[in-house]
Order: C-alpha cells, then structure tokens, then sequence
C-alpha cells in the first residue's frame, strides 16, 4: 500500500463511509470507492462488508488497521517536523563577524532573522580573520563575516556588502562643518591613527601614499572602536571605517565620509563542503539587506 491508499484506507476506517471519507479528504465518492476496490484487489482479500450505504470493517481490515495508524502517525511526524525545520525549530546558526561589521549590520541581521525563526537559536561572536578561518575549518562555526578577503581550499566566499573609510572626531569640531572629508584637510590635525601591522592600518598607510601625503600620527591603536573612544573624547581626529563610525552614538562623536576613499568588499565565509542551512541563507539575505540600507 502506497500513502495515498495508506490515507484512504484509514479515512474509510475512521468515519464508516465511503461518503463521509470523501468529505474528510476533500474528494469524490467515486473515486474512494475505486481506490477501496483497489486496494482490495492489490491485497487479494476482502476489508469491508457493504451493508445499505455503510461499510464494516472485517477482522483482516482491523488488524491491518492498527498496522496502518502507526504508519500515519509516521507520516504525520515527519511532517510536523519538516513544518519545524522550515521554521526554524531546534535549528540553531553559529556567527562570526569582523568586529566592525558586529556593531550594527550583523545586529541588524540576526535581529531580522530571530524574528522570523522565533525558535531558532543563534550564537554570535566576534573575531579576527585568522581565529575565523580556524573555527570554520574546524566546525566550530558555521558562518562568518568578514571585511578582509580569504582565499582557502576549504572555504566558499560571497559579496554581501562594501565598507569606505569616514573621518571621526569631536561634534564641535571644525571639520563638522564639511559635507565630506579630504586627506588634505586633515595634514595640519592631529591624528589617532591605526598601528601598520594592522588591516585597517595598512589600507589607510595606502590612501594617503595614493594620494601623496604623510600623515602626522600621534596617537596609534589597533582597533576602530578605541579610535573612535579617543576622538569622541577630543584625542585627535581618525580614520575608521565607516561601519564602525556609524554605529556611534552622534551626540559624542560626528562622522564624514572621507572623499574619494576607496571601496572594500565585505566577504561571508562558509565551509564549501556543505550546502548551507535554511537558517543561513536567511541570514545572508538579512546581512546583504542591512548593507543595502
């Protein structure tokens, strides 16, 4: 017996008639009478015995029935759980994300995806390029988002979003006066500027040779937020990006775009033996939405 004949059988089994298993299953009279026929034909015995418009069940079709019941409460089972998972039930998404990119898109993506998976569970956690390649590597993590490049064998990569630099400093600064910084207007500032041996530091110590100039750094740090700590507390004037100047509080610190910066690409990261998860391709949807806006 297929699960169409499975469905029939115990819908005649449960209301008595072939009437009123039409009207459980939403279908023609005749057709449940020749899917009974059917059965009984592919079976080789008789399950009912018709009597003015009702059927009693025989003693082979009882016992075939307690056999049959336990099939579809299967089936039943399979189904709910198929309904969960496309929900999101006991699915659970592990994140990694660049420190910048944690402050406020990744946020805004897990706070769109646990809205629409009420049920699912996510773990989020921040950290740098290396560490996230080891932990995807490792299982340990299913996805990440990073604003470097990766190249590894084990590892696929898409564009989810693009990332410039800004200029922070004081709202009372002079510079809030500008629509959008250049680099010449920062030679007489002082500067808060990233250590050479980071990311960050590199692409920056790149755009002012781009443009010719040197930079007059006072102050180094080795990460956007304290960048942005210092110059929100009338340290010197940074370069950041722009992620990170964003998701400051502007009543302590004001951002500009810096003028003619140039455009990174931000990567998700995930191991390329495995399709990805329902979970996670909702989530790259809500992390190239939170790019978009």
């Amino acid at each position: 017996m297929n699960l169409r004949q499975i469905e029939v059988f115990r819908a005649v089994m449960l209301t008595g008639s072939v009437t009123d298993a039409a009207r459980l299953l939403h279908v023609s009279q005749p057709g449940i009478s020749r899917m009974l026929g059917h059965i009984e034909l592919q079976l080789g015995m008789q399950l009912f015995e018709r009597t003015r418009g009702k059927l009693r069940p025989t003693p082979e079709a009882s016992a075939l029935y307690s056999e049959v019941d336990r099939v579809y409460q299967g089936v039943q089972r399979i189904e709910r759980r198929a309904q969960e998972l496309k929900e999101g039930t006991g699915l659970s998404l592990r994140v990694l994300a660049s420190p910048s990119t944690a402050l406020e898109v990744v946020p805004q993506a897990i706070s769109a995806l646990t809205a629409r998976f009420p049920t699912a569970r996510i773990y989020m956690e921040t950290q740098l390029v290396r560490e996230m390649v080891a932990q995807l590597v490792r299982h340990e993590a299913d996805i990440a988002i990073s604003t470097l490049p990766v190249e590894h064998p084990m590892l696929s990569s898409q564009v989810v979003g693009r990332w410039s630099f800004a200029c922070v400093f004081r709202p009372d600064h002079r510079l809030a006066a500008h629509r959008h910084i250049r680099l010449q207007d920062l030679r007489d500032e002082r500067l808060i500027a990233f250590s050479s041996d980071t990311p960050q530091g590199q692409l920056i110590a790149r755009h002012w040779q781009d443009k010719g100039l040197q930079p007059n750094a006072q102050i180094e740090v080795r990460s956007g937020q304290v960048a942005c700590s210092l110059a929100a507390c009338g340290a010197g004037v940074a370069i950041v990006d722009e992620l990170t100047a964003r998701a400051w509080n502007g009543q302590k610190l004001s951002y500009r775009p810096l003028r003619a910066a140039p455009t990174h690409k931000v990567h998700m990261l995930r191991p390329s033996n495995e399709p990805p998860s329902a979970l996670a391709t909702a989530f790259i949807a809500q992390v190239r939405q939170a790019f978009d806006a």
